[in-house]
């Protein structure tokens, strides 16, 4: 006889876990399924950043393009409020920093730019100011003077992405989860109320039935919605990160630039982390498909853009060595907007994935919550349901 949950979260990244707590939490009988071990890829692999104004992804294609990304703001809001208390309420010490972020113009256009985008961003109530070149020099005296303006955003910040996804993991199952790793989906079908799901675990099989499935599988999420012909598109990316040796605090703020692929910080063991959206290499399959279980290859040319980038901002840099530099994967959608909701045509199954994943994990994953328990959730999902994607190829 096949065992029972109320849910099966399949994903066991920081989104995957966080689901896996809040459904536990309230009582509710759920499975975490990972193909591979809790927090091995996007969230265990990504910078840590919390970005909660616009990044330079959602503006480079200009004024309209962010308008349209500004529609995720009530998601950042809550990521911004869950994050803060994360760690007291799974009880873990998860090291959670929102102690400010500035994004930097070094040109009079890209200081134009940044007003029209704190515009919208006040618009939709996130805390926000504009600073004039000395008031760049007064918060944050570590930046070059070639920064002309910035905008400071006072909750934007950064997380321990070693720390919070295996954190929350053994906070669900304190509460009563089950946490499988090497934990594969191989096949879902509806039948009658529930889903039936196979799962295998090494050279076993298993099949389990369940009440709602959630897709918390970053990367694979295409691949399981192809399973119950739901289309679920996305475009997977790899990208580059640095760290530095570590050195004394004088970093403050998660810095970003409104004209150049740049995110930087620094952890509080002094390492300086160096990112931005600079690409690398994807490895691909026979047939040309991604091939996420092969390492994506670093390009030269992304190492020195984003070094380029990080020491026109921060002089400081050029005297402290890079210690290591590697590839994270991640997602965006053809539109640029988080993918959540309920997946189209699959009753019972519901998906979150898109947009800035890892600061909208604890956002994304309350709304899954809420959705297996039959709630509306509290923020208004209607510009990230999945079934704007109906009819077209995933």
């Amino acid at each position: 006889m096949s065992q029972a949950y109320d849910a099966v979260v399949i994903g066991g990244g920081l989104l995957g876990c966080a689901t896996a707590w809040m459904i536990a939490r309230e009582g509710g009988t759920v499975l975490l399924a990972e193909r591979d071990q809790v927090n091995q890829h996007a969230s265990g692999q990504n910078a840590g950043s919390l970005h909660f104004q616009l990044e330079y992804r959602m503006m480079e294609h200009g004024i309209e393009a962010a308008r349209k990304a500004a529609e995720a703001m009530p998601l950042h809001l809550e990521a911004a409020r869950l994050w803060k208390q994360l760690p007291a309420e799974c009880g873990e010490d998860i090291e959670v920093k929102q102690s400010g972020g500035l994004m930097l113009a070094e040109t009079a256009e890209q200081a134009k730019l940044l007003e029209r985008k704190t515009e919208i961003e006040r618009s939709w109530g996130l805390d926000i100011e504009m600073l004039d070149q000395a008031g760049v020099q007064r918060v944050a005296p570590y930046l070059s003077r070639s920064v002309v303006a910035a905008a400071h955003c006072p909750i934007e910040g950064k997380a321990d992405t070693r720390a919070a996804a295996p954190a929350l993991a053994r906070a669900a199952a304190r509460v009563g989860a089950e946490i499988r790793t090497r934990c594969e989906v191989i096949s879902m079908r509806r039948d009658g109320g529930q889903w039936r799901i196979e799962l295998t675990e090494g050279a076993s099989r298993r099949e389990i039935t369940a009440g709602a499935v959630v897709v918390a599988a970053g990367v694979w999420t295409t691949e399981l919605g192809k399973m119950v012909s739901a289309q679920l598109p996305t475009i997977p990316l790899a990208l580059t990160m640095t760290t530095t040796l570590r050195v004394p605090q004088f970093i403050s703020h998660l810095v970003q630039h409104a004209g150049a692929r740049l995110s930087l910080k620094q952890a509080l063991d002094g390492n300086v982390l160096i990112g931005g959206g600079w690409p690398a290499r994807l490895m691909r399959d026979a047939n040309g498909n991604p091939d996420f279980t092969s390492r994506p290859e670093l390009l030269r040319e992304s190492l020195a853009g984003n070094a380029t980038a990080a020491l026109g901002v921060v002089p400081q840099l050029a005297g402290i060595p890079a210690l290591r530099s590697w590839v994270g994967t991640t997602t965006v959608t053809p539109d640029q907007l988080p993918l959540v909701g309920p997946v189209p045509g699959a009753a019972g199954m519901f998906v979150a994935t898109g947009g800035s994943a890892f600061t909208l994990g604890p956002s994304f994953a309350e709304a899954l919550a809420d959705l297996v328990a039959g709630r509306a959730p509290t923020t208004d999902l209607t510009s990230f349901d999945p079934k704007r994607y109906q009819g077209v190829h995933a």
